[in-house]
């Protein structure tokens, strides 16, 4: 039987039937500690109760009527979504490349709205910012733009973590906003310079310039803070996110703040099934859980611990090029490609991802106990160590 669903994934040959807290099972019953959340989803674990119930329960009440209306829950949430970080308006969608093309919309409105004929948003090198024509093209990656021609204009890119190079944009008259990640997490858990974004607060500030930050992977505590540019004590125009915010709901949000708050009106964006009731109920019980569980201080703790214990067993190991992480966004770099550790892993029981070609790349629930996070260090130790230096004929078993 030919596999009735694109290819549009290079899946890994194993089903998941259940999950509970950091732990799946395939169809066989194998059980697998996971170490990668879905990509930065299931923050409060898999199967968390409080979630599950309140999915539940609103399904038995009501599922969608529209944003022609009102809707109670949408509206409690994007209170306390702008309780949390400082914004003052949300709209919702339903995915991280929703939130963005949202930003780069508002970002565009703003210009027109000023008089830029080519309203142009600065990207960086290694973002990425979603898979859809607007966010492909902001995404800092030709394998991912590869036969998708012509792009979308209105983008110029510069180097990650580089603020002289976003000043020195200044002499284009078309630019209206800067598009950056406060950790870049699919370009390889890259973590800039703590002045790098206050200085394009600056900056944007300087230009009248929207400073618009993707937390679609480092938000929702991931980092240590409820949204990762906290971290650096300002306050951006838009913020995206998505991902942990469901997690696994589907759902997507566009934060505004200062000069982006009026900029949409009625008419200039929608999303059918944005901010219904379901997906915002949920997203409202995952905040109820990460406040009942004090998940940022936890985050952050176990991210000091993570980086210490993979220091003390890969530093100095020939071949391991650095180990980087904030809070539980965590990267190993090593000097050579390293896809088939992704592989080796999954056989002993674990999930993990490796990004960038060389970045073994780790996500685990910010609920995982200190046991699990040390099983999570020990494995990836070993697997690195066996495959940079595998003593003759011998495999990680």
């Amino acid at each position: 039987m030919t596999n009735a669903v694109m290819p549009t994934y290079a899946r890994l040959p194993v089903t998941f039937a259940k999950g509970e807290g950091a732990f799946l099972w395939d169809t066989a019953g194998k059980q697998y500690l996971d170490a990668l959340s879905g990509i930065s989803v299931c923050n409060v674990g898999h199967a968390r109760r409080e979630v599950a119930d309140a999915i539940c329960a609103q399904a038995h009440e009501l599922l969608h009527t529209s944003n022609l209306y009102q809707i109670e829950h949408q509206q409690a949430l994007a209170e306390k979504l702008c309780a949390l970080s400082g914004f003052d308006n949300v709209f919702f969608g339903n995915s991280g490349a929703e939130a963005n093309e949202a930003a780069i919309k508002i970002a565009r409105l703003y210009g027109h709205n000023k008089g830029v004929a080519v309203p142009t948003i600065i990207v960086m090198s290694n973002a990425f910012h979603g898979r859809t024509m607007a966010t492909v093209t902001a995404t800092g990656n030709p394998k991912a733009q590869a036969g998708f021609a012509p792009l979308v204009e209105g983008f110029v890119r510069v180097e990650y973590g580089d603020a002289d190079a976003v000043a020195a944009m200044a002499s284009n008259s078309n630019i209206v906003a800067v598009l950056v990640e406060p950790v870049q997490g699919e370009g390889g858990i890259r973590i800039p310079a703590a002045d790098y974004l206050p200085r394009l607060r600056a900056i944007c500030d300087q230009h009248d310039w929207l400073l618009m930050v993707d937390e679609i992977q480092a938000g929702m505590a991931r980092t240590g803070t409820w949204f990762a540019f906290q971290h650096s004590k300002i306050q951006p125009d838009v913020m995206t996110l998505a991902k942990a915010l469901g997690n696994g709901v589907p759902i997507g949000a566009c934060l505004a703040a200062g000069k982006a708050v009026n900029v949409f009106g009625p008419g200039n964006h929608g999303s059918t099934f944005g901010g219904n009731p379901l997906a915002c109920r949920a997203a409202r019980a995952v905040i109820e859980v990460m406040e009942h569980d004090n998940l940022t201080a936890r985050a952050a703790e176990l991210g000091e611990y993570f980086l210490s214990q993979f220091r003390e067993k890969l530093t100095g190991v020939t071949g391991v090029r650095d180990i980087r992480g904030k809070g539980l966004m965590i990267g190993v770099e090593l000097e050579r490609d390293c896809g088939e550790l992704v592989k080796q892993a999954l056989e002993r029981g674990m999930l993990i991802n490796v990004t960038a070609g060389n970045v073994i790349r780790l996500l685990p629930p910010l609920i995982i106990t200190d046991a699990q996070a040390d099983q999570i260090i020990t494995m990836v130790s070993e697997l690195v160590q066996a495959f940079l230096h595998p003593a003759a004929g011998e495999r990680p078993s």
